[in-house]
C-alpha cells in the first residue's frame, strides 16, 4: 500500500505497529492528531511545525554520529593552530602563516579555508542526505505522514532542521579558532588581505558575516543532498551522491579549460567570503555568491518538493 499527498491518511494505508516506531515519533503525532480533531485555527499549525522542528533538532543533535561530526569539526582548527604556532618559529614574513602567528583572530578565516573543502560539506551531506532517506530506511517515513503535517510541511521542517546544523556547525568551527587563537597567539588590530588595518572588534563582527555566509553556502549544499534524498530510500547513497557532486564540482572549479561553467557551480562561490577579508567589504562578489546560493536552493528545493509530494510511499 502507498500513502498519496492529500493533507491526510488514506484509510486504507496500514500504520507501523507503536513498538517500531521511537517514542519520541509517537508522542509528536500523537500531538498532532489530537490538535486536528480539536479543530485548532492556524495558530495551532504554527505550534504543530514547531514542535515538530524541534523535535527534528533534538534527534539531531542527539544522534552520536552528529555529535561525533561535529567534535571533528571543533577540533580542526585546534590542529590547524597548532600546526601554525609550530610552523612560525622563525616566520615573520607576510605569509599566512606569519598573519595567522602575528593575530590569532586571522585562524577563524584559515580554518574556513581548510575546511570548506570537504569537511564542512561532508558534515552537512551527512545530515541532510539521511534526512527523507533516512527515514524511509528506518520505516517511520509513512508514519510520520500518517500525521496531518502534510509532506510540503515535513519536507520544510527537514530542509529547516538542516540549514540550523548549517548554522551551528559553522558557528562551532568560528567559536573553537577564535578560542585556539587567543590561547595560541597575540590578539590586536587585524591587517586585511587589502593591507588595511582594523581593530579587533571589527575583525570580531567580519567573522560574524564569514559565519553566516559560510552558512548560507552549506545550506544551499543541504538544499541539494535533500532533493537527492528524496529520489532514494537508501541514506548512503544520497550522502555518498552528494560528496560525489561536490568533488566534481571543485574538480571542474579547478581545471581552467572549463572556466566557462565556473560561475554555476556551487563551490566555486563557497570561498567567497575572502570578502570579509577586504576593506571596503566586497559585498558584490559576496552578493553574487548569496544569489548563487539562493538559486540553488530554489531549484533543487523545488525538485525535493516535486518529487516528494508525488512519490509513492512504501517504508
Amino acid at each position: 500500500m502507498s500513502v498519496h499527498e492529500n493533507g491526510t491518511a488514506v484509510s486504507e494505508v496500514p500504520s507501523p505497529a507503536p513498538e517500531e516506531i521511537g517514542p519520541s515519533r509517537q508522542a509528536e503525532t500523537r500531538e498532532e492528531r489530537s490538535s486536528v480533531r480539536a479543530g485548532g485555527p492556524a495558530p495551532g499549525h504554527v505550534r504543530h511545525l514547531t514542535r515538530l522542528l524541534a523535535s527534528e533538532i533534538g534527534l539531531t543533535f542527539r544522534r552520536p554520529r552528529n555529535l561525533a561530526m561535529l567534535g571533528v569539526l571543533a577540533v580542526v582548527p585546534v590542529l590547524v593552530g597548532v600546526a601554525v604556532r609550530v610552523a612560525s618559529d622563525g616566520d615573520a614574513g607576510g605569509s599566512i602563516i606569519g598573519l595567522i602567528a602575528g593575530n590569532g583572530l586571522m585562524l577563524t578565516f584559515a580554518a574556513f579555508t581548510v575546511m570548506m573543502p570537504i569537511v564542512l560539506p561532508l558534515t552537512v551531506a551527512v545530515v541532510a542526505g539521511d534526512a527523507i532517506a533516512g527515514e524511509a530506511a528506518q520505516g517511520t517515513l509513512r508514519y510520520l505522514l500518517v500525521a496531518p503535517a502534510g509532506r510540503t510541511r515535513l519536507l520544510l521542517v527537514k530542509y529547516a532542521n538542516v540549514v540550523v546544523f548549517c548554522l551551528a556547525a559553522c558557528a562551532l568551527v568560528a567559536l573553537s579558532a577564535l578560542a585556539v587563537g587567543l590561547v595560541l597567539f597575540p590578539v590586536g588590530p587585524v591587517t586585511l588581505l587589502s593591507g588595511t588595518t582594523i581593530p579587533a572588534a571589527d575583525a570580531l563582527l567580519r567573522v560574524g558575516v564569514v559565519v553566516l555566509y559560510t552558512t548560507a553556502g552549506m545550506a544551499a549544499l543541504g538544499a541539494v543532498a535533500l532533493a537527492v534524498s528524496t529520489l532514494t530510500e537508501a541514506p548512503i547513497g544520497a550522502v555518498a551522491t552528494s560528496v560525489v557532486l561536490v568533488v566534481v564540482s571543485q574538480v571542474l572549479t579547478a581545471i581552467p579549460q572549463v572556466a566557462a561553467v565556473r560561475p554555476f557551480l556551487l563551490t566555486s562561490w563557497w570561498t567567497s567570503f575572502d570578502g570579509a577579508l577586504r576593506a571596503p567589504v566586497a559585498f558584490d562578489q559576496m552578493g553574487q555568491g548569496l544569489l548563487a546560493f539562493a538559486a540553488y536552493v530554489l531549484v533543487f528545493g523545488s525538485l525535493a518538493w516535486s518529487r516528494f509530494t508525488s512519490k509513492d510511499i512504501t517504508a
